[in-house]
């Protein structure tokens, strides 16, 4: 089961890889375009904290950047449990909203940046909680380990604008200082040496037998 499949891409790999996916997400228009690109496969609308599914009745469990837009993430993972089946598996993958790091000139305003835009975000420090979260959910065998993406161009100028945008907009920092930190990430990037690095969490646990 793929927990906010969001158009479906991982359920279509999953069932190429000759299982029997059930995609879930709570976006009636993203399940939409899912059910047209692989009509094959088993969409469902539903929430996190409350899945369409029977008691123990999946074998695995994905969320791939999700926890951390639950409100009550340990609410989803007691759902998780409800659902699957003895030793089934699950696996969260996300990243820590308050860990971009992004190398700047201005150390105070990058932080006052990232961290505005994750007070944003409902669990932003989910990530760094999932072994707490599986074990306080009952989960067994949890392990956690980090992959680091790396961002040296300019493809990724629109994300940090958009983390001088969030900021700005919460109050954190004027406009005219957002704009000026997202003019020098810009001329990081035509001179190439901006970076901006971010780690992303990558847990798993296996359902207790009952």
């Amino acid at each position: 089961m793929d927990v906010g499949c969001g158009a479906g891409r991982a359920v279509a790999e999953l069932a190429g890889r000759g299982a029997q996916p059930i995609g879930v997400d709570p976006d009636p228009r993203m399940l939409a375009a899912a059910r047209r690109r692989w009509p094959e496969q088993d969409f469902r609308e539903g929430v996190a904290a409350e899945l369409p599914l029977d008691d123990g009745s999946v074998a695995g469990y994905r969320a791939d950047k999700v926890f951390h837009e639950l409100t009550d993430p340990a609410a989803a993972l007691a759902e998780a449990r409800r659902v699957l089946l003895p030793d089934g598996r699950i696996v969260l993958v996300g990243q820590d909203w308050d860990t971009f790091v992004i190398d700047s000139d201005e150390p105070e305003p990058t932080r006052t940046i990232v961290h505005a835009r994750a007070g944003t975000v409902p669990s932003p420090r989910a990530a760094r909680g999932y072994r707490a979260l599986l074990l306080d959910a009952g989960f067994e065998d949890v392990t956690v380990e980090v992959r680091t993406a790396i961002f040296t161009d300019r493809l990724m100028l629109p994300v940090l604008a958009g983390l001088a945008t969030a900021a700005s907009a919460a109050g954190a920092v004027e406009r005219d200082r957002a704009a000026t930190w997202v003019a020098e990430q810009t001329r990081r990037a035509e001179s190439d040496r901006m970076f901006l690095a971010l780690p992303l969490f990558i847990a798993a646990g296996v359902s207790p037998k009952r």
